[in-house]
């Protein structure tokens, strides 16, 4: 049976990026794997995918690129060497985003990531999806959904109170938090009641499934942090699936 894919051309269309022609300049997809090492996007939500063997695959969908390097800094200039790449589109910039983007329209959000040689880049570059191979193992940073305040049950898995025994608030109940005398306090890091979620997570090890470049798509393996429509960083490991 031939495989086919559960997500269809219809169910979703990413919007078209327009740029300054001027201003921007292709790259290779031999040249780009290798010069970054990690890339922008924003989480669509999950699918399921059918593998050469027939298999179903859940995949989490990834709007990737286009990025556009809106900054290089050097060693000489700022210390470390970094691209700074951009993604999504500015409607209407102002003035000092205008500038700093120098008439591009990709940059609605800016983040740095490594490289090796920052000579290798120009200003104005625009990197795809295409960068990326299907079978490669990849690292997803986002920040999980938020949860509010939480209490130990729900945040640390905490099993509650004996339900009987005379037993009538205490079902949801923490529990003990330390000694009497000694040691007399409550130590650092002590599992309780707090804020959950809304942090940064990294979800590693994750297998590239398939690339779509004509629409922007990278479908990886299992689930990301963060709730549809979130910003995602894309590490690249250095790995492959054997």
């Amino acid at each position: 049976m031939k495989a086919t894919a559960a997500i269809s051309s219809n169910e979703y269309h990413p919007p078209t990026t327009p740029t300054n022609k001027r201003f921007q300049t292709t790259v290779h997809h031999s040249q780009a794997k290798k010069m970054l090492k990690a890339f922008l996007g924003k989480k669509i939500g999950m699918t399921q995918v059918f593998n050469d063997a027939g298999q179903v695959v859940p995949v989490t969908v990834i709007e990737a690129g286009p990025c556009a390097v809106t900054q290089i800094r050097t060693t000489e200039n700022d210390g470390h060497q970094s691209v700074q790449l951009g993604f999504g589109r500015v409607r209407k910039p102002n003035k000092p985003d205008a500038g700093h983007l120098r008439g591009s329209q990709i940059g609605r959000r800016l983040e740095e990531v490594r490289a090796d040689d920052t000579g290798e880049y120009e200003v104005g570059q625009l990197f795809s999806v295409d960068i990326f191979e299907p079978g490669e193992i990849v690292d997803v940073i986002g920040k999980s959904k938020g949860k509010g305040f939480a209490g130990t049950m729900k945040r640390h898995g905490f099993h509650g109170g004996p339900r009987t025994h005379g037993q009538s608030d205490r079902q949801r109940a923490p529990g003990s938090i330390g000694g009497g005398t000694t040691p007399g306090k409550v130590f650092k890091g002590l599992k309780m009641s707090g804020h959950m979620g809304n942090r940064r997570v990294t979800s590693k090890g994750l297998e590239v499934v398939r690339v779509d470049a004509e629409r922007n798509l990278l479908m990886v393996k299992g689930g990301i942090p963060g709730a549809p429509n979130s910003p995602v960083t894309i590490r690249k490991t250095g790995k492959s699936r054997a």
